[in-house]
């Protein structure tokens, strides 16, 4: 039955009759109890892409179906499954790296993030991003789309984008959609806002700072691998701790200063101690891996488990920098690494507690040029 069902399902699922023309339809009035019993059999059955496709058909079929599909469908963070574009603004999954790839096209000044489906190395991959750079007399923008054929900020599927200075050292990512209402007091006003078209009238379309990348800037004569930090203003920084009890679906923020944003929403923790010191309750602090130097290949190496083959300055690996009594030290887990496999060909993966969106974001980085970090 669910067999027949899906195939009915990939007719009536992609906009082939609208909404109110399916109230007459057999799965539209399909009782509740059953209904969910379905949809909790094709979830649990379709558990990787292009398989998983059967998901996002259910959701698609009409509104009862997709309110039980949301129910549903669990986050990234607990699944591992990109199933939704909301997926992509949710933390990775737990104890794991999400593997994508991203392709860059010289000539479009464009990059397109991919999922991987597949080990192969002809793996066409899901689509999930696609970045524009756009040059400016003072900076760099990188929109980014989930509209490959429409990268722009008018676009429909505009969901932010990176800027960078001018030296291509410093840069900061906004999101068109705030992460919670602190966010909303140091929202970047901006000359173009008036052509975004996604407009909702409870939450206003615009770009909103939710972290900042910097590359330290070599000394005149030395060459090196590059330092990076970034900094992630929506992520506390205890969120990289191993967690006792259930696994919450987002950062809560403290109800004395702000109201809780949508599940896929994040926030700095509130819960504050006398016994923790500030920088372990402030944002989330990444830093780049030190490579060891190979003294019979004469290079800086990182050990990348055999996702990345070519040599390349881009190449990183991003582990959390804490802070105690004690000073700073490296986390163990890596939360996102970067490394090329072609000319125009580059693997990243990401994990808990940062995004598809702000993987990406960070990765992006790494193209521009760097004037005084070569």
């Amino acid at each position: 039955m669910i067999d027949e069902m899906k195939v009915e399902i990939g007719i009536t699922g992609f906009g082939s009759k609208l909404d109110d023309d399916l109230k007459s339809d057999c799965w539209a009035n399909m009782p509740p109890e059953l209904l969910t019993d379905i949809l909790m059999r094709i979830e649990a059955s379709e558990s990787d892409w292009p398989d998983r496709k059967s998901v996002v058909c259910c959701a698609a079929v009409c509104r009862s179906w997709r309110k039980n599909m949301k129910e549903i469908v669990k986050c990234p963070e607990v699944s591992g499954c990109l199933t939704f574009p909301s997926s992509l603004k949710q933390p990775g999954s737990v104890g794991s790296l999400t593997q994508c790839f991203i392709k860059r096209n010289r000539n479009t000044q464009t990059y397109t993030l991919y999922l991987n489906l597949t080990e192969a190395s002809n793996d066409e991959g899901k689509f999930l991003f696609a970045a524009k750079r756009f040059r400016r007399t003072t900076c760099t923008d990188y929109i980014i789309s989930l509209n490959a054929d429409d990268i722009s900020k008018g676009s429909s599927g505009y969901v932010g984008k990176l800027r960078s200075n001018f030296l291509g050292t410093k840069f900061r990512v906004y999101d068109a959609r705030p992460t919670n209402a602190a966010l909303l007091a140091t929202k970047c006003h901006s000359s173009r806002l008036g052509s975004i078209k996604r407009v909702s009238p409870k939450i206003p379309a615009g770009n909103y700072p939710i972290s900042n990348i910097s590359y330290e800037v070599n000394n005149p004569g030395t060459r090196g691998p590059r330092q990076m930090r970034c900094v992630m203003n929506a992520i506390p920084a205890n969120a990289i701790e191993p967690r006792v009890g259930p696994t919450p679906t987002d950062f809560h923020v403290d109800s004395s200063s702000s109201s809780s944003s949508s599940s896929s929403s994040r926030s700095l923790s509130g819960s504050k101690s006398a016994h923790v010191s500030d920088a372990q309750l402030g944002a989330l602090v990444l830093k780049n891996k030190n490579p060891r130097w190979h003294q019979q290949l004469q290079c800086w190496c990182l050990n990348f488990n055999g996702r990345v083959t070519v040599a390349s300055v881009k190449n990183f690996q991003l582990v959390a920098c804490l802070e105690d009594e004690n000073g700073s030290k490296e986390h163990e887990k890596i939360v996102l690494e970067f490394g090329k496999i072609g000319k125009d060909v580059f693997t990243m993966d990401y994990q808990y507690p940062i995004s598809a969106f702000e993987a990406f974001a960070i990765c992006l980085s790494s193209f521009d040029t760097k004037i005084t970090c070569e």
